[in-house]
């Protein structure tokens, strides 16, 4: 990759660029031969390779940045979605932050965010390929002035004199995601052990980690962007043990209180499904308290209330049947209804949507939302629609 990024710096680099920006990836075979007679084969391959992941960058960092930046597969894979970077980097400007050192900084996602919020940054990465990559995204969108990228082990770095320090560990290895903390590149450890050391520090990291491995010190965060759930940040020097979901775009914050489970009762006449963030931040209790709901199971993060009360942490639906877990009798409700149109959602059941939605088949100009999930213990079906 560090052989082919060369080339593509160059004018003809960037021309062979710009010319196939948007191919369709079943035209690359044509496209690619009809360039080969004017351009070097290895320049044309690295040009088609680089369109392909912009083009999947796009969902990212939108089209005007991706189409400016480079990326390695792995780069495009692992970096943080622009949206959230950049609430993240204003939430540390706003903290007083002037200068961050970013460490494993990939291809440079999160160091442009922080640079675009006025905050001058130390980008390191070990890998060369992705320092150099790094590097050109930085001069690509005009913010070399801001961040210097630095190719080195972020072991060794000396991050004194920065007001915060920024970790980002690779969970991702040979075979694969990562799920053990200490397992990351470098360890969950030594990134708190790093954050502790700073004024103040942020730590990228999976949001499936378990809440008992969150440090008594640090703020815990899960972020959701769109409803789905996209990563947790421990903070340091911020409000230590506090625990916050928060949504984008936005941002809104719900912070934990405390507040014991809620109650199972009865499926009223409304049900909540609590954003991700929420459910992974384990604060569906504070979410059940503003809608003066609880539980239809005691292990399952659905909010039923008899009244629609407005709410930016949950999605309500209404509630018009409730079944037993049965197909036969939901595919004859689903025909007498006319409903054509099936949402399927599960919390708390082992049947695929699509395996549902193939033996109900359903048809008809009527719309409805089935939940497979468990009431009270028991196996059940609720049908509603959106509130």
């Amino acid at each position: 990759m560090n052989d082919h990024l060369a080339p593509l710096l160059t004018p003809e680099g960037r021309a062979l660029l710009d010319a196939v920006r948007d191919t369709d990836p079943a035209d690359e075979l044509a496209v690619a031969t009809r360039l080969r007679r004017e351009h070097p084969a290895e320049l044309v391959s690295a040009a088609l390779g680089q369109a392909r992941l912009r083009q999947r960058a796009v969902a990212k960092f939108g089209a005007a940045d991706a189409g400016r930046m480079f990326f390695t597969p792995n780069g495009v894979e692992q970096s943080t979605r622009a949206s959230v970077a950049a609430y993240r980097a204003e939430r540390l400007r706003d903290l007083g932050v002037t200068s961050v050192a970013d460490l494993c900084c990939g291809i440079g996602g999160d160091a442009i965010a922080l640079a675009r919020a006025g905050i001058r940054v130390l980008a390191v990465d070990r890998d060369p390929v992705t320092a150099a990559v790094a590097r050109a995204n930085m001069a690509g969108l005009g913010l070399a002035g801001l961040v210097e990228v630095r190719e080195a082990d972020v072991t060794e770095v000396d991050t004194a004199g920065y007001d915060a320090v920024f970790v980002d560990p690779a969970r991702r290895g040979g075979r694969g995601r990562i799920f053990d903390p200490e397992a990351y590149s470098p360890p969950l450890s030594w990134a708190v052990e790093a954050a502790r050391r700073a004024p103040r520090a942020a730590l990228k990291i999976a949001p499936g980690i378990p809440h008992e491995m969150v440090p008594d010190d640090a703020e815990a965060e899960w972020i959701s962007d769109g409803g789905d759930v996209k990563e947790a940040v421990l903070w340091f020097g911020t409000d230590p043990g506090a625990v916050r979901a928060t949504l984008l775009p936005g941002p809104r914050s719900l912070l934990s209180r405390g507040l014991p489970d809620p109650r199972v009762r009865p499926v009223g006449r409304y049900l909540y499904e609590p954003d991700g963030a929420v459910i992974r931040a384990h604060l569906v209790a504070e979410v059940a308290d503003r809608l003066d709901g609880g539980l239809i199971d005691a292990t399952i993060a659905y909010v039923t209330a008899d009244e629609l009360r407005p709410t930016r942490y949950a999605t309500a639906y209404e509630i018009t049947d409730q079944l037993p877990f049965n197909v036969k009798k939901l595919k004859a409700l689903l025909r007498e209804r006319e409903v054509g149109v099936l949402t399927v959602k599960k919390r708390g059941s082992a049947v695929e949507p699509e395996e549902l939605r193939r033996k109900v088949k359903p048809r008809g100009p009527g719309s409805a939302t089935v939940f497979l999930t468990r009431v009270a213990g028991a196996p059940t079906m609720l049908v509603g629609r959106p509130a």
